[in-house]
């Protein structure tokens, strides 16, 4: 393997149109890797630091000269003549360097973007996709291939769309195991396209959020696009409950007010206990076919998770997100106390790609679910989180319908699975 010759950074623009970060890893080879780093409009308060300049003249204080400052000169003279190869120790001396629990000195997000140009700096050296690069890298135990399903957000709401619902996601996932990654895109698409007709049909606008699905103002319930979404699986010609099902992504802590202890729904003028939020979910478990729930109550509130876990009873993942935030410490803690029995990852909330994959090597110890996902307001054209899901043995991967950034995604995977061999 070769050593690390030279590390440059330069900012890009992400899908809200604020900035992020591109780096470059060039091998003494000749050889070399390039990643950028999304990061998220709804973001859990544990994350690693995504460090911004603050200066209000540029980008209204959204600029990231300084990470990349940080990048170009402090973890580029300590990692030139590193071997690529050796990921881990790559990692180990970012995190030393920077010194914090939350990477805000030198930025979670200028951390990332080193961290993930060396592995593709390294994949391209030894002339492996990717995925199997990954694999190799960090011992993953499974020698069969099993491509991620898809589980597309078709309504988004909360933080990623004005006036909508107080529920953030309403996605679609495929079920079952006889077709191809790219028929299960196929058929999500044709869902998310039978929904526009069922939201022409309501009155509501078709108009898309961050995220590329469809954020239509004036849905009356938190339960209604649940109701459309099963439609919408009908109208294309599937089973929901056997082809597709649905998912949910509350965002809960966007609507949790922690000095009163009380969720706010205000599209149903509602403010409800978390006891009686628990039993506001609970009504839907029988009536709907969920494939899985995604922080439905606060990061804050790791007392009644486990109830609600209890409450779903094994027939659908309960997925931790700004609980855990990709964090091997509180992903351990939501296993031992059966908060949650999934967790979604975020490759910007660790802050380097060995903690990442660690979250996603103990959820595997466990046979517990992974679901690495996309980022709301500042995604990019990055593919690795696809890489990273099929080299994990990952169930699914969260990335929205439409937007170039999102459906890079779904072509990569489609890719990946020719290369496979398995269309």
């Amino acid at each position: 393997m070769s050593k690390i010759k030279s590390i440059k950074a330069r900012e890009i623009l992400a899908s809200g149109g604020a900035p992020s970060l591109e780096v470059t890893v060039a091998l003494e080879s000749d050889k070399g890797g390039e990643a950028s780093v999304s990061y998220g409009a709804s973001a859990g308060s544990r994350e690693a630091t995504v460090l911004l300049d603050g200066d209000k003249t540029r980008y209204n204080g959204k600029g990231m000269l300084g990470a990349i400052k940080n990048i170009n000169g402090e973890i580029a003279s300590n990692l030139i003549g590193m071997e690529a190869a050796e990921q881990r120790k790559i990692d180990e001396k970012m995190i030393s360097l920077d010194g914090t629990e939350n990477k805000a000195r030198l930025g979670g997000n200028a951390m990332l973007g080193v961290s993930l140009a060396v592995a593709r700096a390294a994949a391209e050296e030894e002339k492996t996709p990717l995925y199997r690069y990954l694999r190799k890298t960090y011992g993953v135990e499974d020698a069969e291939w099993r491509l991620p399903k898809p589980m597309i957000v078709m309504i988004e709401g909360g933080k990623h769309a004005d006036e909508t619902t107080d529920l953030q996601e309403f996605m679609v996932g495929a079920m079952g195991s006889d077709r191809t990654a790219a028929e299960n895109v196929r058929m999500e698409m044709e869902i998310y396209e039978a929904l526009k007709k069922i939201l022409k049909r309501e009155g509501l606008s078709t108009n898309v959020g961050n995220e590329g699905a469809f954020a239509p103002n004036g849905i009356i319930s938190n339960e209604k696009p649940i109701e459309y979404l099963v439609e919408a699986i009908k109208n294309a010609g599937y089973q929901p409950g056997i082809d597709a099902g649905v998912g949910i992504d509350a965002a809960a802590s966007e609507f949790f007010d922690e000095k009163a202890k009380r969720y706010k729904l205000k599209l149903e003028r509602k403010e409800l206990t978390p006891e009686e939020l628990v039993a506001y979910y609970s009504q839907w478990i029988e009536k709907y076919p969920f494939v899985s729930w995604e922080d439905m109550l606060s990061e804050f509130d790791w007392e009644n998770w486990p109830k609600l876990l209890e409450k779903i009873g094994g027939r659908f993942p309960l997925i931790a997100d700004d609980l855990t935030v990709t964090n091997s410490k509180l992903w351990q803690r939501a296993i031992e106390t059966k908060a949650a029995s999934a967790i979604l990852i975020k490759l910007n909330q660790a802050g380097t790609l060995s903690e990442t994959v660690d979250c996603c090597l103990l959820a595997n110890k466990h046979n517990l679910m992974t679901m690495p996902s996309h980022r709301g307001g500042g995604e990019t054209n990055d593919t690795f989180m696809v890489d990273l899901a099929v080299a994990m043995g990952s169930e699914y991967i969260k990335v929205g319908p439409t937007r170039g950034e999102r459906v890079c995604k779904y072509n990569r995977l489609m890719r990946i699975e020719e290369e496979l061999g398995e269309r």
